[in-house]
């Protein structure tokens, strides 16, 4: 039997300069982004993929046991390799103090299609923190970003 990270990637294709959202939740759903730094430490990670020409952020929300991201390709590198970069690089920052598995093996993703589907796909993110009720304000939740919305 092939591992589900497999399957996750069975049909996954990268294309430079297309546009993907992709979901990576945390190992056994542990709470780890409720930490304000943490979460911090993800959103700079991020940030430093798009720095490094990896990608370019659209949106973002990062969940307390996982994240939604929303960005461009912007490298011949694969998809997998870029999402492994950043959630490699927050795992290295986070567990200088612990050494814990922070992440759950793969990602699940999807192409966005066309301009209405990333538009959609930006306020679905968005707009997590209001469907787990964390928030009954978007702008009350300090983790998310969107260049779409102010």
């Amino acid at each position: 039997m092939k591992p589900h990270s497999y399957k996750l990637r069975q049909h996954r294709y990268s294309n430079i300069n297309h546009y993907y959202s992709v979901t990576a939740c945390t190992f056994n759903r542990i709470k780890l982004f409720e930490d304000f730094c943490n979460a911090r430490i993800l959103i700079n990670s991020l940030k430093h993929s798009d720095l490094n020409g990896l990608s370019k952020t659209v949106c973002f929300v990062i969940m307390p046991d996982h994240m939604h991201w929303l960005f461009q390709l912007k490298t011949k590198s694969s998809l997998s390799s870029v999402v492994g970069k950043v959630k490699g690089r927050a795992s290295f920052l986070i567990n200088k103090t612990k050494k814990e598995q922070i992440w759950q093996a793969g990602f699940y993703d999807s192409l966005i299609r066309n301009e209405e589907h990333l538009m959609r796909q930006a306020r679905y993110i968005a707009a997590n923190p209001l469907r787990a009720g964390i928030v009954d304000e978007l702008r009350k939740y300090p983790h998310w970003d969107c260049i779409y919305l102010n």
